[in-house]
């Protein structure tokens, strides 16, 4: 910029030494029409040149240092050039009308969403998201965490009504033939029992000693004595076993008269049990007992550990972000913005923000102008307006001494024709 403004300055100067030398040489020759012709352009160049020069000059300092009135009129003039330039941002160029209606024609959201579909591919947004998670998880305090979840827990199990449940448990069991499969599971059980040596041993004594404490008179204690005498413990052990095994065999059968009896009478008290509710209040009690004594926050605290432990490990993994990650942001992104009623909500929240920040600060862009120019001193603010505009003003002094020599010839035509 200095180089540029230097140029069009020594244009300037040679512009005016130009005029000043034709206008010497051709003092010898103004005996000749060419002579006079070409002075007079030459003079009225001189006298345009020096004239624009000076007031070119004028605007930012005194001409050859001399106090000459109404000359420096850039720093004579300076608090009231700055106030001049404020007011006309203010209330001209950056009015609050203006930037309002500027703000208003932008698409917020479209601009947003485009930058964050680039910056979502990026590495810083995937390391910074990266870090926030890894930060969540280390902030995440699992004492502390625990007893909440805990309370929750056993809040939510204590307000389950074990009598909505009691029927729904029964339809299965039925369904499942579970019942059946008690049944089956107590004949095998009896089944087994009863070939064991030791139980027909033991049956066969149980027996015995039941016979001889049996009180009888007459023909009947005659009988006992003689069946006693022909049987003994060993006999009387295989004879019940038999018995027990025939029958358990007999209701093992699945068309058997007396196990559907069994099974029938089963079912009919697992129908009543649905609505029995002193059972149901019982379970209710052993329910909550059970909760109340169940010592949840330590198992819920290694647990969270766990969780976070295997999650700062996961979110670490080559790829995990561009496989799992990015697709989801990129998914709420993609969710967010056919949503027309929050897209139109965003940009209205926007320019509303927006509208507000220049109602309660527009004054301070005036403010902030005039401390900028205020720190600046005269010399500073004269070489940076020279420096920006210092171009088309050397540009008006070259102007000025061709527009005086053109009409310099003009007139002295003129003048020779008439």
């Amino acid at each position: 910029m200095s180089r540029k403004k230097n140029k069009s300055k020594h244009i300037a100067t040679i512009s005016l030494a130009v005029m000043g030398v034709g206008f010497v040489a051709t003092i010898p020759f103004q005996d000749s029409l060419w002579g006079i012709i070409l002075q007079g352009g030459f003079e009225a160049g001189l006298v345009g040149g020096l004239a624009d020069w000076f007031a070119v000059t004028a605007l930012f300092r005194h001409p050859l240092g001399l106090p000459i009135p109404h000359t420096a009129l850039l720093p004579k003039n300076r608090k009231r050039i700055i106030s001049a330039i404020i007011s006309m941002l203010e209330n001209d160029w950056l009015t609050k009308e203006s930037i309002r209606k500027k703000v208003s024609s932008i698409q917020f959201p479209e601009r947003l969403f485009k930058i964050a579909e680039n910056a979502l591919t990026g590495e810083p947004v995937k390391n910074g998201t990266i870090k926030l998670i890894q930060h969540l998880l280390s902030s995440v305090d699992s004492k502390k965490l625990a007893p909440v979840i805990e309370g929750e827990l056993k809040g939510k199990l204590q307000d389950l009504n074990t009598s909505n449940y009691l029927p729904l448990a029964i339809d299965q069991l039925i369904q499942r033939k579970y019942d059946e499969k008690a049944l089956d599971f107590v004949l095998k059980e009896i089944d087994d029992w009863s070939k064991k040596e030791t139980t027909k041993e033991r049956l066969g004594r149980m027996a015995v000693d039941a016979l001889e404490n049996i009180k009888a008179d007459g023909f009947m204690q005659f009988a006992l004595k003689s069946f006693t005498n022909i049987v003994n413990e060993d006999k009387l052990g295989s004879i019940i076993t038999g018995l027990i095994q025939k029958g358990v065999g007999s209701f093992k059968d699945p068309f058997n008269h007396n196990r559907q009896t069994l099974l029938f009478h089963i079912n009919t008290k697992l129908q009543d049990i649905k609505t029995d509710e002193n059972l149901s209040s019982e379970l209710n009690n052993i329910k909550d007992q059970l909760i109340a004594s169940w010592d949840l926050e330590s198992k819920i605290i290694e647990f969270i550990d766990q969780l976070k432990d295997k999650a700062s490990a996961l979110i670490v993994l080559p790829g995990f972000y561009e496989g799992y990650l990015l697709p989801l942001l990129s998914q709420a992104l993609e969710s967010l913005r056919k949503d027309e009623e929050r897209v139109h909500a965003i940009d209205l929240w926007i320019k509303q923000q927006i509208s507000t920040f220049v109602d309660n600060n527009h004054a301070k862009i005036g403010k902030l102008v005039e401390e900028n120019l205020e720190k600046l001193d005269n010399k500073t603010l004269i070489d940076m307006i020279e420096n920006n505009v210092g171009k088309d003003l050397q540009w008006i002094r070259v102007n000025g001494a061709v527009c005086g020599f053109m009409i310099g010839l003009i007139l002295v035509g003129l003048k020779l024709i008439f």
